[in-house]
């Protein structure tokens, strides 16, 4: 590659990546690694991955969060549990960098397709498993789903705590955590392959993920041996951190440093607060949280939505909307960021897809292909894989390869 052509690369193009994952966190973690450029392969079932047929859809095995997580991808659709499928894998991630699969270990070592046997044939390979547990415990091999980790990893208790009630939060949190620690690891596998030459086996469970996302700010007190107090940040935890109503709607304000506080103070025609030991601190402040909640929230009433935000503004002081879900589309701010735009598919029309929210000084994501149809490329890249005419046929004739749509 000439200096030219490395300067326009995006960070993974020329990596190839076997995804054999559904649902949530191993389809969007293979769509980032697509986005900086990796070449992605998307082995699914027959039936296909089941975000396929999520409401609203325009056409069968086309559903929205679909569309979503799988840009810059390529589909093959087969019955691995058949010898000439898994065969067929097997071959395909010979000739891959990355191998990423939420399907249990058991089941994978049935197929031949555990890390010890692919690692084998392909001693380069970065072999990500992602389940629900971590092997070395005794939850290895049972399911999980998102709502599952969020509530065994304390997420739901601490929306509990906070007054919020007993309820998931309404995004797939847990998918999306452990998506983003999915393509940390495997970024940092393949720079640890280009600097010792050999790939790795690596291993990222959900619970023991999220509980690692969820508990650094909440150990409090179990963070000493004997603990200081119990669990839970407090500041955190109280139910009055909560967007403020104005006369009309409701806001987040968040002065944070000294100045700002004085600011607000003075904002609110009550400069002398700023002189009470309660508020002059940070430290004090968070030991009186609760009275400066009550402050804010007797203040904000006082004006609209639209007087605040000027104030606020003019004041440098934290503040934000609390945006709608059609807020956003319609958001300057995004729109000039170009986060939707909009595409021609060749079976759903126009769609929209989210845009990519990291900006950089030389090509470093972008996209490449549009959300593929179930089994859209398998004919193509089974003989990529190095299978006939004649093999390819007679495994779409026996069901186990799905034809290309038409």
């Amino acid at each position: 590659m000439n200096d030219t052509a490395q300067q326009d690369a995006r960070p993974l193009d020329g990596i190839r990546v076997i995804e054999m994952a559904g649902l949530g966190m191993g389809p969007l973690a293979a769509q980032t690694l697509g986005d900086y450029g990796a070449e992605v392969i998307k082995v699914e079932p027959l039936e296909g991955d089941l975000f396929r047929r999520t409401s609203p859809r325009r056409s069968a095995g086309m559903g929205h969060t679909f569309l979503q997580f799988n840009r810059n991808k390529r589909s093959i659709a087969v019955d691995v549990k058949s010898a000439r499928g898994s065969d067929l894998v097997r071959r395909l991630v010979e000739g891959a960098d990355v191998f990423l699969s939420n399907t249990r270990s058991a089941a994978l070592t049935r197929l031949g397709l555990d890390g010890a046997s692919l690692r084998a044939r392909n001693p380069g390979l970065v072999y990500c498993l992602c389940n629900g547990f971590a092997d070395g415990g005794p939850y290895a091999g049972r399911p999980a789903a998102d709502d599952t980790i969020q509530a065994m990893s304390g997420l739901v208790d601490l929306q509990n705590r906070a007054g919020g009630g007993a309820h998931f939060t309404a995004t797939v949190v847990a998918d999306k955590v452990v998506a983003l620690t999915i393509v940390n690891t495997v970024l940092a596998a393949l720079l640890r392959r280009a600097r010792t030459g050999t790939g790795i086996a690596v291993e990222v469970p959900m619970f023991e993920t999220m509980v690692a996302f969820v508990l650094p700010e909440h150990m409090a007190g179990a963070a000493y041996d004997p603990a200081e107090g119990g669990t839970g940040y407090a500041r955190l935890l109280n139910p009055n951190r909560a967007p403020f109503a104005t006369s009309d709607g409701q806001l987040c304000v968040l002065p944070y440093t000294d100045q700002q506080w004085q600011r607000f103070f003075a904002l609110i025609g009550r400069p002398e607060l700023a002189e009470d030991p309660r508020f002059a601190t940070l430290d004090q402040r968070a030991l009186h949280f609760e009275d400066v909640y009550g402050i804010v929230r007797a203040a904000l009433p006082q004006k609209t939505t639209a007087e605040w935000i000027a104030l606020l503004e003019r004041s440098d002081i934290l503040y934000g909307p609390v945006n709608t879900v059609e807020d956003l589309l319609a958001d300057p701010h995004l729109a000039a960021r170009n986060m939707f735009p909009e595409h021609d598919h060749p079976t759903e029309g126009r769609i929209r897809l989210l845009g990519f929210p990291v900006s950089a000084s030389a090509p470093f994501a972008g996209l490449d292909r549009l959300p593929p149809r179930l089994g859209e490329h398998g004919a193509a890249i089974a003989a990529e894989a190095g299978l006939g005419g004649d093999e390819i046929r007679a495994m779409i004739r026996d069901g186990e390869l799905l034809a290309p749509p038409d």
